[in-house]
């Protein structure tokens, strides 16, 4: 995915600064906090407002995510690897 949203930034302008892409990353993920508030939370949808698809809007987030660990040339596939194992050993009980 990595290399994919690099190609794309690339060819359309090349990756914003860091403050500009966090920004995206909070206004993505309100999007999506949004939209699950709605379904399930108190929030009551406005009649002008169109349902969103929650897996675009994850995909979304993720997207800018990926831009800022671009933007700082960190492996995610690295610290996927890490963070899954630490999570599998130290939770490994925890919820049996």
């Amino acid at each position: 995915m990595q290399e994919k949203v690099d190609k794309w930034i690339r060819e359309n302008g090349g990756y914003w600064d860091p403050l500009s892409i966090s920004a995206q990353i909070q206004e993505e993920a309100g999007e999506l906090a949004r939209e699950v508030n709605n379904r399930y939370g108190g929030r009551k949808r406005k009649s002008s407002e169109e349902e969103r698809d929650i897996g675009e809007e994850i995909c979304d987030l993720m997207f800018a995510l990926i831009c800022m660990a671009n933007s700082h040339e960190i492996d995610l596939e690295k610290y996927w690897t890490e963070t899954i194992s630490r999570r599998c050993e130290r939770d490994k009980t925890r919820y049996k």
